[in-house]
């Protein structure tokens, strides 16, 4: 299989199956001399662990991470950084009966049609316990780039129709505090609530649901990114629509900006001191695919939990078409799980990005040397 490779200097690739031994990531790329600890990777991953809500699976793993290469005395080596971590509570019993058919929703049909066979545990590649790799390796990169001042930050936005009701206000007004606690993700007493009373109905009907996910990277200086194939903004819907569920992607005002004017939609330039600032941001940050200095804004709409417990219409590898109600344990909503995902993604991507641009001018290339 190939396609587990994700990042052009700092890059990554992550290995691994939902109910085999383990999941793991290998980091290439890292700067030597950077502090780093199990504890820090542990933080991120605590973040997207199962079992910590009632809507979440309630598979239970610790999810402990081992750092097995690239750290020496506390501090980056410079060489491959290898991490890993066990799973300790497969229930493949639970998956045995969908191995002769193609669960709605789920990449089932499509392994089959490309592999000619596939691991029916819990999903094998395409489970979301893969992105366990992805969320260790941006840890790393989110160290990085606060060693920088720049900070990447996401919350969820919706639950279903459940918005935050200013979805477009500064980040300073947003209550992160309370969207780390509660089990939504959501920046917002009120609408968490909302939200956690939507999410008990589509439990009751044996339902699931979607959401929205928002990010934002504040302090990421003018001038990252490629003009053409490898833009800022192309990059990170490539990173974004790599994560499984994810559907749609937007950057600043998205889609909003197909029924605007050019006179609503451009972002008129400011002086502050000597410095270029917009006067707004409908751009999310990006102008021809290369950071204009202001706050970057994405998000990322996943679909609901194709896992449901009603009953559901199908066909088996025969051909036949047949009833099914799946078992097992899984997530009502992905959301939540996610938010730490799309925050790792996002910091890889703007980290590789970063990196790719110390080689864009002579100027600064002989200022590194002299």
């Amino acid at each position: 299989m190939s396609g587990s490779t994700f990042g052009n200097i700092f890059q990554i690739t992550t290995w691994g199956e939902s109910h085999g031994s383990g999941i793991g990531v290998v980091v290439d790329g890292c700067p030597a001399g950077l502090s780093l600890s199990e504890a820090d990777i542990q933080t991120y991953l605590d973040r997207r662990k199962p079992g910590a809500s009632r809507y979440a699976t309630q598979r239970k793993e610790a999810d402990s991470v081992e750092i097995l290469s690239g750290i020496f005395e506390g501090k980056t080596t410079g060489t491959p950084i290898s991490m890993l971590v066990r799973n300790t509570s497969q229930r493949s019993a639970d998956y045995s009966e969908i191995a002769s058919y193609y669960r709605p929703g789920h990449a089932d049909y499509t392994f089959d049609q490309k592999y000619g066979f596939r691991d029916y545990r819990g999903g094998g590649r395409s489970s979301g316990r893969e992105t366990i790799g992805r969320v260790a390796a941006g840890a790393i990169a989110a160290k990085l780039l606060a060693a920088l001042g720049i900070t990447v930050t996401a919350y969820t936005q919706a639950i279903g129709a459940i918005e935050l009701p200013n979805p477009q206000c500064p980040i300073d007004q947003l209550d992160l505090e309370e969207a780390r606690k509660n089990p939504t993700g959501m920046p917002d007493k009120e609408a968490s609530a909302k939200a956690e009373k939507y999410l008990e109905e589509c439990m009751e009907r044996l339902d699931s649901a979607g959401g929205v996910v928002a990010c934002r990277v504040e302090n990421l200086p003018a001038g990252i990114g490629e003009p053409v194939f490898e833009k800022l903004d192309a990059n990170l819907a490539k990173a974004i629509l790599s994560i499984g569920a994810v559907k749609a992607f937007e950057i600043g005002d998205g889609i909003r900006a197909a029924s605007a004017n050019g006179s609503t939609n451009n972002d008129s330039f400011r002086m502050n001191g000597a410095a270029v600032t917009k006067a707004t941001n409908h751009a999310g940050g990006v102008l021809g695919g290369i950071s204009d200095g202001s706050e970057l804004v994405l998000r990322a709409y996943f679909k609901p939990t194709p896992s449901i417990f009603q009953q559901q219409e199908t066909v088996n590898r025969d051909g036949e078409e047949i009833t099914i109600q799946i078992k097992g344990r899984h997530d009502p909503v992905i959301v939540p799980r996610a938010v730490v995902v799309v925050e790792a993604m996002t910091a890889i991507t703007v980290l590789d990005m970063l990196l790719q641009n110390m080689t864009a001018r002579i100027d600064k290339i002989q200022q590194f040397y002299s």
